[in-house]
């Protein structure tokens, strides 16, 4: 992959599709290069500001009229993060947020490349929703979800990156990971887009080649939870759909979910 043709080609096709927020894949830049751990790859890191991704996802999200939550491989001085930049429909970067949940086994070594995120769940408003964004493993933790959706979130988005288990090859999580999602949308009746990988991803090491298989099945579920649109395994997909966000959120509030929780407890 090529952030110049990959990332760019994926926003224009969705923008033809009538999408306006477009979520892209996690690291959409290249290959997935935490599956193993190799010094020379911090040299892909650069600094949020004047990166040339986001300068370029800025441009196009001006053009099209689009949104754009914006992945990539901060270099912050000393630390490292996986972050999210999301770009507005006019161009305007409206903040930063760091993945909070880092990964740390077989294929996804992420602790070696990553400090945890300082920023905090965040939401931001766009020209078109007020909206969440985790990163990949945040996913799997229902209070990221619930936490945004108590900042105003009115969609909730996941860049991810994940495939089958290098050490078992009979672990298949594609279910079990959708299940969750799902379950973050329907328990804080939100939409949800989840952006995922697909095909085997080979790097070299330090020692030797290492390779992992992502299994797509990127998807949107509505506010209870329902799949909207799913994809498959191999094909790359453009999925979209459309919601009406000012009845979503009346029987949010209707459903008593939120005025009734007990925190305190």
């Amino acid at each position: 992959m090529n952030q110049n043709t990959f990332g760019c080609r994926l926003v224009r096709a969705a923008h033809k599709k009538g999408a306006n927020i477009i979520l892209i894949l996690e690291l959409f830049e290249g290959y997935y290069f935490c599956q193993a751990q190799n010094e020379d790859f911090f040299h892909r890191a650069k600094p949020c500001k004047e990166h040339p991704t986001i300068l370029r996802m800025q441009k196009l999200a001006k053009e099209l009229g689009v949104v754009i939550p914006v992945s990539f491989f901060e270099d912050a001085n000393n630390a490292h993060y996986n972050s999210v930049v999301v770009i507005d429909a006019d161009g305007t970067d409206l903040g930063l947020y760091r993945k909070s949940h880092i990964p740390d086994g077989p294929g996804y070594q992420e602790k070696f490349y990553f400090n945890p995120g300082d920023t905090g769940f965040k939401t931001f408003q766009t020209t078109f929703a007020k909206i969440g964004v985790g990163i990949c493993w945040d996913q799997w933790f229902p209070e990221a979800a619930r936490a945004m959706v108590l900042l105003g979130a009115e969609i909730v988005f996941y860049p991810t990156a994940i495939g089958y288990e290098p050490q078992d090859d009979g672990l298949d999580t594609r279910n079990h990971w959708k299940r969750v999602m799902q379950g973050h949308a329907g328990a804080n009746l939100v939409p949800l887009v989840a952006s995922n990988r697909i095909s085997k991803e080979i790097i070299d090491t330090e020692h030797g080649k290492s390779e992992i298989t992502f299994y797509g099945n990127s998807f949107i579920a509505g506010p209870t939870g329902e799949l909207i649109a799913n994809a498959d395994d191999k094909n790359e997909a453009i999925l979209v759909a459309e919601f009406d966000l000012d009845k979503i959120k009346s029987k949010r509030h209707s459903w008593g979910i939120f005025h009734n929780r007990r925190p305190d407890l």
